[in-house]
């Protein structure tokens, strides 16, 4: 079955109703190297609602707060219709020791600056951005719950963050009668498929829709690298990280094996008179727990193409053999459950497993 952009579907354990491929506007405000341009943004955005899409995505750090400014603009008129999402926790003030990071402070800070910036009264969904190993957890969750009942935001979420600390936080929330975390936001594509041992699970069963970004890996999945870009010199220090190709190196998005898996996506996307990338980002909607993969394109072009991967029908064998390409090895504890070291315990009763895992 085929999809649709106004098919849409809730947000983890909420009511919230979203598009089945968010807008992803990290590339809007960049006026240099990858960005978009002002007007292919609008004319990205203005596409997207025309087909019913109501799910945007943006972060306070993203262009220096420009991404959140172009997306005010654009919502102009039509902000009750869609579904913001943006994040905080990377420093805006840089030297300021309480302008970065997960604490209170920052959160406030930041919603504040934020609602400005997107010109709105309210944030649909608002997510940790990256866990700074130094806030309470207690602290976080209260801090979201206090924006909720001020109605400054209306859904909780998270993002790059230890699976276990997610469960805590969830756990803390409920046992609290505070707002609840409904959405994930982790890398998920065919190369990067280790978040199916614990995130994944994790998701379902404490009801968190999850939402991939990266479905492409910066681009790998898409065809447009090749063998000979694995010879350019990796760079580690930030500032020399001034293109895709020289990020997708340094975080090792670009190998001998993850060529190896673009190879087979590409095989594959002729075999249906597809693209690859179209291929790439159906394939992540094929997992139960996924709602709502990010399109990051750059341009128009890629963005309208990428829209068509809602069309994507596989068959079984294609399944299988992109399966087994981007195969991943399970670890512990993983790998002896559900084996028949484990079995035993039920003494040779065959006993169903839960529908949602």
């Amino acid at each position: 079955m085929t999809l649709k952009l106004d098919d849409y579907r809730l947000l983890g354990r909420s009511g919230l109703r979203v598009s089945p491929l968010s807008l992803g506007t990290m590339t809007f405000g960049l006026q240099a190297g990858w960005g978009s341009s002002d007007a292919e943004a609008r004319q990205m955005f203005d596409h997207y609602v025309e087909r019913g899409g109501n799910f945007l995505d943006t972060a306070n750090f993203y262009a220096n707060g420009g991404s959140e400014k172009i997306i005010g603009e654009l919502m102009q008129g039509r902000r009750d219709r869609m579904v913001v999402a943006t994040k905080y926790s990377l420093t805006m003030q840089p030297g300021d020791p309480n302008a970065g990071g997960n604490h209170r402070k920052n959160m406030v800070r930041a919603v504040e600056a934020s609602l400005k910036r997107l010109q709105t009264d309210y944030i649909d969904l608002y997510y940790l951005h990256i866990w700074d190993n130094r806030t309470p957890v207690e602290e976080i969750m209260r801090a979201f719950d206090d924006l909720v009942r001020a109605g400054k935001i209306l859904y909780v979420g998270i993002s790059d963050t230890p699976a276990w600390q997610v469960s805590r936080m969830q756990a803390i929330a409920e046992l609290r009668g505070w707002s609840p975390l409904v959405a994930l936001q982790i890398p998920y594509n065919l190369t990067e498929r280790s978040v199916e041992l614990e995130f994944m699970p994790m998701a379902r069963e404490m009801g968190l829709g999850v939402l991939p970004w990266a479905p492409l890996a910066g681009g790998v999945l898409s065809g447009k690298y090749a063998r000979n870009d694995l010879n350019a010199p990796v760079e580690k220090k930030l500032g020399a990280l001034d293109s895709r190709k020289a990020i997708n190196l340094a975080r090792g998005r670009l190998s001998e094996r993850t060529l190896d898996i673009a190879d087979a996506v590409s095989a594959i996307a002729k075999e249906m008179n597809r693209t690859s990338a179209q291929i790439a980002l159906a394939w992540t909607l094929l997992n139960p727990a996924v709602v709502s993969p990010l399109i990051g394109a750059r341009t128009f072009a890629q963005f309208e193409d990428n829209l068509a991967a809602l069309d994507v029908m596989f068959t079984a064998d294609q399944i299988q053999r992109l399966d087994e390409v981007s195969h991943i090895e399970q670890c512990f504890p993983h790998d002896m459950l559900d084996t028949e070291i484990t079995k035993g315990m039920f003494g040779g009763v065959n006993i169903e497993k839960p529908r949602w895992r």
